[in-house]
């Protein structure tokens, strides 16, 4: 059982990049998912996550407008698609699974964005 995130590298301010996470052993379609970063000297934060039922999404408000999550079910993959980079979104990019298939993030039922079974990082850089 894996996730397996790519995608990341050196990207100049304004520019963008696409992060991929992989799923290896388990079917990533039954799992909400989501990213997560951290960057040196600060504690873990959520970036975005997708219920695995309703594909509802939440973002953190750093990166709203200018993020997007998805996901292909038939790939076992999500994407993270990030516009006008700034040198604050450097940081190591995480991808976890954050629940099951009662997992939604809209609605009366919203939960909060939190990973539980991680993969390993892959290094953003964004350079000013």
């Amino acid at each position: 059982v894996q996730l397996q995130a790519s995608g990341g590298g050196l990207a100049q301010a304004g520019g963008s990049l696409r992060l991929s996470c992989k799923a290896s052993g388990f079917i990533l379609e039954s799992y909400a998912i989501g990213w997560f970063r951290q960057a040196p000297g600060k504690e873990r934060e959520a970036v975005s996550c997708i219920s695995g039922t309703d594909e509802s999404t939440y973002y953190a408000d750093s990166v709203k407008g200018r993020f997007t999550i998805s996901r292909d079910n038939a790939k076992n993959t999500m994407y993270l698609r990030m516009n006008s980079l700034k040198p604050e979104d450097t940081a190591v990019y995480y991808c976890a699974t954050t629940g099951g298939t009662n997992t939604f993030y809209r609605g009366s039922y919203a939960q909060a964005c939190r990973g539980n079974y991680w993969g390993q990082g892959t290094q953003v850089t964004v350079s000013s």
